[in-house]
């Protein structure tokens, strides 16, 4: 079956559908909705999930927001409701909200098709920035955007340098959480700038007056952790002679920075969830208790739910965690922006070495915004650093970026056309895009979840499109 989205035109209003039982939910979600997307939505309530689907068969939605424990009676199961209004929702974003957010109640409900999973208590901040991301990523931008999105691109904004759509998403992310107290979750691939985000946060809350520390938990011994962390009395091992605070101490009225916390051993994980509870931390080797008052920003390479499916995440230190998500694209997701970036690392690294380039030939450029990079915008950097140290100044030319790119990975270079012997048959796009999602299950066991961090997509788009070819093979047949 198509999954097909209504026309909406620039300044039309978007519809939303809002599942939930609770009038104290429903109205602050409703005063949320209004606050967070220009022109404000026409809101339609149900009850009940059976008023719900009522609903959706009527058509025209673009956002739907459906509280699990509002389902009643639709369906045997909730995984079995969450579909049926996944498939009467006919394109619209479905979001699923719940009391207690469990990782089993999200894997079910994203199975079922829903695009995320929202815990309860709803964080308005949190659940502006989810609808925000999604309606980027699928397509939904012009119905779901915020009075933020409407103002001039950004090109430079704290650090960062980019002035596509999903960068001015992310700039207008980080503008709106970084006041708040709140825990901030950064997810996106390496090289994407999770430090740069860090940085930009702290900067733009009111804390940039103290320190940001930063501690990368992928890059200390296991067993030095907690005193990096947390800090150390004198005598409590061979070798501490004195006293020392930890990166939480040293943050104390500022920002802590926990860089690739999927990397964290269990045992201080537990620590650190009791740190973020009660504010207060102990020094290895000592009884004394100190209060510390910091702001705890984290950030991961890796899929969460994968993590915490592997036993290797806490669930409960996640949800403390994850209130304010911000996740930053890959670089080959913002083409637009590889240029952009380009140029302004030849500029600033030109100037360091004294020397004087005239840009890149149109066959470079061509060349640069094609390429995967997935090393992100360190890949970019690196490479634009190594042309300006290897050549004394012109135009970049295929030459000069041949021998620069030293990575040999063929991130860069685009391949010479192959000379066909023989005709290959051409694949319908859909069959193409079955048989490599078909690919990665087989190669993960049949696990769906790893084939979709793999794949850098959601496992409900997985479960998705799969129930979509069987629907498909069944109308043929």
């Amino acid at each position: 079956m198509a999954m097909q989205g209504r026309s909406i035109g620039k300044d039309d209003p978007a519809k939303v559908l809002l599942i939930e039982r609770d009038p104290a939910s429903s109205r602050a979600v409703a005063e949320m909705l209004a606050n967070s997307l220009k022109p404000a939505p026409v809101l339609v309530l149900a009850t009940e999930g059976r008023r719900g689907a009522e609903k959706l068969r009527e058509g025209g939605f673009d956002l739907v927001l459906v509280d699990l424990g509002s389902l009643g009676a639709l369906a045997d199961g909730q995984d079995e409701a969450v579909g049926r209004l996944v498939r009467l929702a006919e394109g619209a974003l479905v979001i699923a909200l719940s009391d207690g957010g469990s990782v089993s109640a999200a894997l079910a409900a994203m199975r079922a098709g829903a695009h995320d999973f929202v815990a309860k208590p709803i964080n308005a901040l949190s659940l502006a920035g989810r609808i925000g991301e999604l309606a980027q990523r699928h397509g939904k931008g012009s119905a779901l955007r915020s009075p933020r999105q409407e103002t001039r691109p950004v090109q430079d904004f704290e650090g960062f340098i980019g002035a596509s759509s999903a960068m001015q998403f992310i700039y207008e992310q980080i503008g709106r959480v970084a006041p708040s107290a709140a825990p901030v979750f950064i997810t996106g691939e390496s090289g994407t700038g999770k430090e740069v985000c860090a940085d930009a946060l702290h900067q733009k809350s009111g804390r940039h007056g103290k320190r940001l520390v930063a501690i990368n938990c992928a890059a200390i011994p296991r067993d030095l952790m907690e005193s990096e962390l947390f800090g150390v009395a004198r005598g409590a091992f061979t070798g501490a002679h004195e006293d020392r605070k930890g990166a939480a101490e040293l943050a104390d009225g500022g920002t802590l920075f926990l860089d690739e916390i999927g990397e964290m051993d269990l045992s201080l994980q537990s620590k650190l969830l009791r740190f973020l509870q009660t504010g207060t931390l102990s020094r290895v080797g000592e009884a004394q208790v100190r209060q510390v008052d910091v702001r705890v920003i984290c950030a991961t390479n890796r899929n969460p739910m994968q993590l915490i499916a592997e036993r290797k995440f806490r669930e409960d230190l996640f949800y403390r965690l994850h209130v304010l998500p911000i996740h930053l694209p890959p670089l080959r997701q913002r083409p637009s922006d590889v240029l952009v970036l380009a140029n302004a690392f030849l500029t600033r690294y030109a100037a360091e070495e004294g020397k004087r380039f005239a840009g890149f030939a149109p066959e470079v450029a061509a060349q640069l915004t094609g390429a995967e990079w997935p090393g992100n915008v360190r890949q970019l950097q690196n490479l634009v650093r190594r042309l300006v140290v290897m050549f004394d100044g012109g135009t970049i030319n295929p030459d000069m970026l041949s021998a620069a790119d030293i990575e040999g990975r063929g991130a860069v270079l685009l391949p010479e056309p192959a000379v066909r012997d023989h005709k290959r048959p051409i694949l319908p796009m859909w069959r193409q895009e079955q048989q490599i999602i078909e690919d990665a299950i087989a190669s993960f066991n049949g696990n769906v979840s790893l084939a979709a961090a793999a794949l850098e997509i959601s496992p409900s788009t997985i479960y998705r499109k799969r129930q979509g070819w069987a629907e498909g093979a069944s109308g043929a047949a």
